[in-house]
């Protein structure tokens, strides 16, 4: 679509219409919506010469763009460009960069700008907050993720539930499972609704500190307040039942997935693939693996190097072989777990000579892409 764009500012330029930073902008935001963040900032930069300045829009899109890809030091370098011709900031603008700042674990320079922006009589917002809440969790700084939570409320600006998430998730990530419980509940009891990032953050929680009938409790509690699970949530819960060697469970929570039609995709799959070969249930995972062509399902390098690794497990190292010739028969090239799994099932049932074959074979491959 933007090629089509160019194409018309071509047209306009030749009937001899007049520009417009309008139009300019349009542009600059179809590129960068497309990720062609250079050509985006040729234009910018062409806009100066044929005598149309960027405005406040143009370099927000830029920033904003630059600041989703991660590159978090040209977007200050173009917010300081702002600052140099006198454009107006804002706290939009200002959020952007803490907000980039805070996910790269700049905290401390994300503080600087806070303290720039409120000495400019700006004032943060929930973004602004909600973005330092992050940066913190990201640090496992809890105790300072919480008093910026504290100041955002006693501020007047009331958290969102992106905020009360951010605070869940960096709880959860830490394993202090208990206190994500109590923001949980201090949310709904201040009328703050659950989402389904809510419980699929608890039910992981759950999960990760070894407590997987509490996360199926969620479940049914999220399904009781209207809020649908979607396949991230019931992949979650999957993969921590069998994480956690609580295998009928799983397999109930699978064939439930399975009797609502949900839209199962290979990760699910693979996740029980990888809890039965993990429990020595070599035939289960066997079984759902030969299934997926039947179920619409394409299994993928991950799924590949799964089965492969039960196999070896369990000593199958002629069935292992074959499937290793089966993957790349079917289009799926092996990678270096693959080739570094197979070739240490080998080793460890002493099969010196077929472990240097497959050596072999991933010294050549590497060569030939090198």
């Amino acid at each position: 679509m933007v090629d089509v764009g160019f194409s018309i500012l071509a047209r306009i330029l030749k009937l001899g219409f007049q520009l417009n930073c309008i139009i300019l902008n349009t542009l600059v935001k179809g590129l960068c919506l497309q990720s062609k963040i250079v050509e985006a900032v040729k234009l910018v930069n062409k806009m100066g010469k044929i005598g149309y300045k960027p405005n406040t829009v143009t370099y927000g899109t830029i920033i904003n763009c630059l600041c989703k890809i991660g590159k978090t030091n040209e977007a200050i370098g173009w917010f300081r460009k702002m600052q140099e011709r006198n454009l107006e900031l804002d706290v939009v603008m200002y959020s952007t960069i803490i907000d980039s700042l805070c996910k790269d674990k700049l905290v401390t320079e994300a503080l600087n700008f806070l303290s720039e922006m409120i000495s400019k009589r700006i004032q943060p917002n929930v973004v602004t907050y909600s973005s330092l809440i992050q940066g913190y969790c990201l640090q496992n700084r809890m105790h300072e993720a919480v008093k910026v939570f504290n100041t955002m409320a006693r501020k007047g600006c009331s958290p969102s539930i992106v905020s009360y998430n951010i605070l869940i998730h960096g709880y959860c990530e830490n394993r202090r499972i208990d206190e994500a419980m109590s923001i949980f509940r201090e949310m709904t009891n201040n009328g703050m609704i659950p989402d389904f990032v809510t419980y699929n953050t608890l039910i992981g929680g759950f999960c990760l500190v070894g407590r997987p009938k509490i996360a199926l409790e969620l479940l049914h509690e999220m399904q009781g307040c209207g809020q649908h699970p979607n396949v991230q949530t019931y992949a979650i819960l999957l993969d921590g039942l069998c994480k956690n060697l609580h295998f009928p469970e799983a397999m109930a929570l699978f064939q439930a997935m399975e009797d609502k039609k949900l839209d199962l995709d290979i990760v699910v799959y693979s996740i029980l693939i990888d809890g039965m070969c993990n429990a020595g249930k070599l035939t289960t995972a066997r079984d759902l693996f030969n299934a997926l062509p039947a179920k619409g399902v394409q299994a993928n390098v991950w799924t590949y190097n799964i089965m492969i690794k039960g196999l070896c497990k369990e000593g199958l190292l002629i069935e292992a072989s074959e499937l290793f010739e089966k993957m790349e028969e079917s289009g799926c090239s092996p990678d270096h777990v693959t080739y570094n799994t197979i070739i240490k099932g080998f080793l460890q049932h002493n099969e010196t000579s077929w472990a240097a074959k497959y050596l072999q074979m991933m010294v050549d491959k590497g060569s030939q892409q090198m």
